[in-house]
């Protein structure tokens, strides 16, 4: 997928490819992310899907939950979902971040 340390840097435009693909599988995980939450959300804790949502994209975020979950399975369902954002926020952050970092390091180790 990425060229070695022995090959020449891609052309501009394949970079920029790249990299919009990148965003994308991001965009994706982020909203595949966001649907999971929102059914959890709805479906355990009964909350409306505004509500849903807003709760979903807070843990998403890093910010928290917005309404505190009052049935035991909504308490277990925002705990795992919580630790998963974490991750995901991880995730995706590396999936943008990669190829840039890469075309960096790339450059340095390129000998002319």
């Amino acid at each position: 997928m990425y060229e070695t340390r022995d090959q020449p840097l891609i052309a501009k435009a394949s970079f920029l490819r790249r990299v919009f693909g990148h965003i994308g599988v991001a965009v994706l995980l982020l909203g595949l992310s966001l649907s999971g939450g929102m059914v959890g959300y709805h479906t355990l804790e009964g909350l409306p899907w505004d509500d849903a949502f807003l709760n979903a994209a807070m843990l998403l975020g890093g910010m928290g939950p917005v309404d505190a979950p009052q049935s035991h399975a909504g308490k277990l369902f925002a705990g795992i979902y919580a630790l998963y954002a974490g991750l995901v926020f991880i995730a995706t952050a590396a999936l943008v971040f990669t190829p840039v970092m890469h075309r960096v390091l790339h450059h340095f180790h390129w000998s002319e």
